[in-house]
């Protein structure tokens, strides 16, 4: 069954917004939540206009546990929560000058990054643990699976999330919730627009929420695209460091974007 009440953290822009759209247009009632009052009011205004049964908004940061986990718990009691996007994430590393990434930035995007995750996910999950049923999904990157000499603190994020994320769907599953890792390769987004490197197999943000939600009906553990993309990092991670220096480009960073 589609899922009827959705929470997406993230869901200002890029592909929290694209997800939200594609819910929407299915009837479901939004939970979306972001740090930009006015974006995420706009993204509200197309999703109620799209077909949303109902739409409400939090204006928090993911790193806000406690307004985080009250929001969502309130949430919940009223339209009991199906599936949950911990989608929220920036993104850091070596500017296009070539300065390295600031410790601050670092520390910043651990805290969003991965403890948002925690977070987002601590919220929801003694509710689906109690009904015994419900849907995860993190979203993390290919950039998981091998690590970018531009992007350290971005990669160990992501690293992170698909530990955390396979780990959890092992626990969970016994008690009837599955959890699935999405890992996107370069996705129309403010935050890839950020990154000053080529971008092959790019796709739209639209696209890629729809191959989520084929994914995630259909049950998908990990859920990597595009094909040769994915294929291509997966390779990278057996790879002996020098050969991995040398075919993989720079990916510089014009400035800190969200997602």
């Amino acid at each position: 069954m589609s899922p009827k009440t959705i929470v997406i953290t993230g869901a200002s822009s890029g592909i929290g917004k694209a997800l939200a759209l594609h819910y929407a247009a299915q009837g479901a009632m939004l939970g979306l939540i972001g740090r930009n009052k006015e974006r995420l009011d706009a993204v509200a205004a197309e999703c109620r206009a799209g077909g949303a049964k109902d739409v409400k908004t939090g204006v928090i940061d993911v790193r806000t546990r406690a307004e985080l986990m009250s929001w969502i718990a309130d949430l919940d009691r009223d339209a009991p929560v199906d599936l949950l996007f911990a989608n929220a994430g920036v993104t850091g590393g070596t500017t296009a000058e070539g300065a390295f990434e600031p410790n601050e930035l670092s520390l910043a995007l651990i805290e969003t990054n991965v403890l948002g995750a925690f977070n987002s996910v601590h919220a929801i999950l003694p509710a689906m643990i109690a009904r015994g049923h419900g849907q995860i999904a993190l979203i993390g990157s290919l950039a998981g699976f091998v690590p970018l000499a531009d992007s350290p603190s971005y990669c160990a994020s992501k690293s992170a999330i698909m530990a955390y994320g396979l780990a959890l769907g092992d626990a969970l599953h016994p008690r009837g919730i599955k959890v699935s890792v999405v890992c996107p390769g370069f996705v129309e987004t403010p935050m890839s627009n950020s990154v000053a490197s080529t971008k092959p197999f790019q796709i739209s943000a639209d696209d890629a929420a729809r191959r989520i939600a084929r994914s995630l009906e259909r049950g998908q553990t990990i859920i990597a695209f595009p094909f040769p993309l994915a294929f291509a990092a997966r390779l990278g991670q057996f790879l002996p460091g020098s050969l991995r220096r040398w075919l993989l480009p720079p990916f510089r960073i014009r400035t800190e974007a969200s997602g």
